[in-house]
């Protein structure tokens, strides 16, 4: 056996037993990575949009026929498209490292290796998804859908960050069932929220690119629609926060909820007065996905955690039963 041939084995064992064996600081910033670099993802594609860079780099997998990367002919649009492409390689990187974060407690954590493997296998259908868009012309049905996933994923991530912190999810309410049905109530109407919003914005301006078709919808009569199950899940939270006060409840996701929806419909409202303004519109589209992540972690507070001595046992026992 060759000397490389003994080193490698050595380096793996090494590397293998780097790995966090329980939830520690390691496996608590690659989580809370893991959802910030997902809604700045959602922050970045909405400044192409923005921007008027949706077709920056016209074809895909390549930004151009004959480049990978932008060139100086394609200008500042074909930057700032390049550029949300190459965070996606950046995402890619967290994912893989969430991966191998959790990958020695995979068998007393095993939520947490299932929403790591979800979230990996998610990279390749967004960048087919992406180049779809570009190959449609940023058809806005294709990019609203291209949203749908990312902010499927923020609540993904959401959920990896909340497991992390608070333990696997436990077999009791930690809730009154009135409490429980308002809340998964408001979460309905947060989607529609999004939902419809996605369809206002694709009547909208800002297509991405001037030549671009929107979805025909009439932009006035969208906003409206729009405004009407936000002001719902307005009240609705209004109503969470209220309970929580007068029952003694948990009240820092409710809290953080309403403060979320407070500052989105402050935004929404004025973004509609002054024209649409790019800088408002993807603030927006921000805190839609704040809004979910939020609206997920009330969920997730409905039921009660177990605490992580209570099943992080020592991975070298897990590892001898095997």
């Amino acid at each position: 056996m060759s000397k490389a041939d003994q080193t490698t084995p050595g380096v793996l064992s090494r590397a293998w037993a780097w790995l966090p064996t329980t939830v520690d600081s390691r496996v608590r910033f690659i989580a809370w990575a893991s959802l910030v670099c997902q809604v700045l993802l959602i922050g970045t594609g909405g400044a192409v949009r923005l921007t008027g860079s949706g077709l920056g780099c016209p074809t895909w997998p390549r930004c151009t026929d004959d480049s990978f990367v932008s060139t100086p002919e394609m200008g500042i649009h074909g930057v700032i498209e390049f550029g949300n492409r190459l965070l996606t390689f950046v995402l890619t990187l967290v994912v893989i490292l969430a991966f191998l974060a959790v990958l020695r407690i995979r068998r007393v954590r095993p939520e947490l290796f299932r929403i790591t493997l979800v979230q990996g296998l998610s990279i390749p259908f967004q960048a087919v998804l992406g180049g779809i868009t570009v190959l449609t012309g940023l058809n806005p049905y294709i990019v609203g859908a291209h949203f749908v996933v990312s902010v499927v994923l923020v609540a993904l991530t959401t959920v990896l960050v909340y497991r992390v912190l608070h333990g696997p999810r436990g077999t009791r309410a930690a809730t009154p069932r009135g409490y429980a049905l308002l809340a998964r109530a408001a979460a309905v109407v947060v989607a529609v929220t999004v939902v419809v919003g996605i369809l206002t914005t694709g009547a909208g301006p800002h297509a991405g690119d001037a030549a671009t078709p929107r979805n025909g919808l009439a932009p006035e009569v969208m906003e409206h629609v729009h405004s009407w199950p936000a002001y719902a899940t307005l009240l609705l939270t209004v109503a969470l926060v209220a309970w929580t006060l007068r029952a003694g409840l948990p009240r820092r996701f409710p809290l953080l909820l309403l403060a979320v929806e407070v500052v989105q419909i402050a935004v929404g409202l004025l973004q509609a007065r002054t024209g649409l303004p790019p800088v408002l519109v993807g603030s927006h589209m921000v805190l839609a996905a704040l809004l979910v992540a939020a609206m997920t972690a009330v969920l997730l507070s409905l039921t009660n955690d177990q605490q992580p001595d209570e099943v992080e046992a020592p991975v070298r026992e897990a590892e001898l039963r095997v």
